[in-house]
């Protein structure tokens, strides 16, 4: 199961206030509104019920200005995220060596079921392979420099930090170490 990631923020399962799909959702709904007002106007034009319709015009002008006002704020630029890098990212170590990045979100149903498998590679081969998870609902900016689309994603680097592979969705943990295998990482 995958997730597909609209635009520079990724989304994947819905999120409990519904996210970024919101404003987009109003946004629809008065276009809509609209729609049907001028429709019904262009009906009743010069009826004598047009009171009753400018009444109703008139609340539908202050829900549909209530929605511009919510999208506009719910859109306002939130602070950026640090660009300093977490402790994973910066973690001093002995030797250089290969990486796993696992980019999702910790509310992804498919992230969560790869949050077991990214833990258990961390603990196993602790020492031989660098296993990092980054959030990406809470870290856009890694989102956009790993240009995720789909998540959870999972991206294979080399000692040296060079990219040499990358799967997105659920990725079991033998396929992982398989493909390790196959890109000359041996693990035991």
């Amino acid at each position: 199961m995958t997730n597909a990631l609209p635009g520079p923020v990724p989304l994947c399962c819905p999120q409990g206030d519904g996210g970024d799909l919101l404003p987009l959702l109003g946004m629809l709904a008065a276009v809509f509104a609209v729609h049907l007002i001028l429709q019904a106007y262009r009906q009743r034009k010069g009826k004598p019920e047009m009171k009753n319709f400018k009444n109703l015009a008139t609340v539908a002008a202050v829900i549909i200005a209530t929605g511009v006002v919510f999208a506009l704020k719910h859109n306002q630029a939130k602070p950026a995220a640090s660009a300093t890098p977490t402790a994973a990212e910066t973690a001093p170590a002995a030797a250089p060596l290969p990486r796993l990045l696992e980019l999702g979100a910790d509310k992804c149903m498919a992230c969560k079921m790869m949050a077991p498998i990214i833990a258990d590679l961390q603990t196993t081969y602790a020492g031989q392979l660098q296993v990092d998870f980054i959030d990406v609902w809470k870290d856009t900016d890694a989102a956009q420099s790993h240009d995720v689309r789909i998540i959870p994603m999972q991206i294979f680097f080399d000692a040296e930090g060079r990219e040499l592979f990358r799967h997105e969705g659920f990725f079991a943990k033998d396929d992982i170490l398989a493909k390790w295998r196959e890109l000359g990482v041996e693990l035991e």
